[in-house]
């Protein structure tokens, strides 16, 4: 398996690593809440930063789970 971390790929892996992530269920992400963001905004858009390279893809997760009071 290839490493998702920042440091070992470029943008355009980063970004073809969210779209095939985001596209598991099949359906697009506009407007869709089939895999449970209801309210959290445009799911590619959370994923914003790691492509950028600003943050590891571990923390948007770790935030977002917080955020959502799915961990404590």
């Amino acid at each position: 398996m290839q490493s998702l971390l920042i440091k070992d790929t470029t943008r355009a892996q980063r970004e073809e690593i969210v779209r095939r992530a985001l596209s598991v269920c099949g359906s697009p992400c506009d407007g869709c809440n089939g895999c449970g963001n209801l309210g959290g905004g445009r799911v590619d858009e959370i994923y914003r930063p790691y492509i950028d390279g600003e943050k590891e893809l571990a923390e948007i997760n770790a935030e977002y789970a917080a955020s959502r009071g799915l961990v404590k």
